[in-house]
């Protein structure tokens, strides 16, 4: 087990410890800290911390079937409306994550907005 699944382990078990309480912008917070704190050491991210700073925010919209910029607690709180819940639905989405089939992620380049207004051979004023 690596060390982000190990720290994301103890703050599911003890959120008021690492965060105050159980709040998922509070855990974004933390874990934009903890990915500065580790470039500020100059420790190199892991195949897994790499894989959910890439990836998971793309697979929550896929997920939900939403299209959004908003980062992935936003999402979180937009669908289940409350930090304590949206906290806890986000371990048991960080299973789901990690357990996917990664020959389905989709390049968000790639991604079709079903926006046919614009097509690539079409000039543009």
């Amino acid at each position: 087990m690596d060390s982000m699944s190990v720290l994301l382990e103890k703050i599911n078990q003890k959120p008021g410890l690492y965060l105050g309480s159980p709040s998922v912008t509070a855990l974004r917070h933390f874990l934009v800290g903890y990915k500065f704190a580790r470039q500020e050491m100059g420790i190199a991210p892991n195949e897994l911390e790499l894989d959910f700073y890439h990836e998971f925010q793309p697979w929550l919209q896929r997920y939900f079937q939403i299209q959004t910029s908003n980062p992935w607690d936003k999402i979180l709180l937009f669908k289940y409306l409350d930090e304590e819940t949206a906290f806890s639905r986000f371990f048991q989405l960080w299973s789901a994550f990690r357990n996917r089939d990664k020959s389905q992620d989709i390049d968000p380049i790639m991604w079709d907005d079903s926006d046919d207004s614009l097509k690539l051979d079409e000039k543009v004023a």
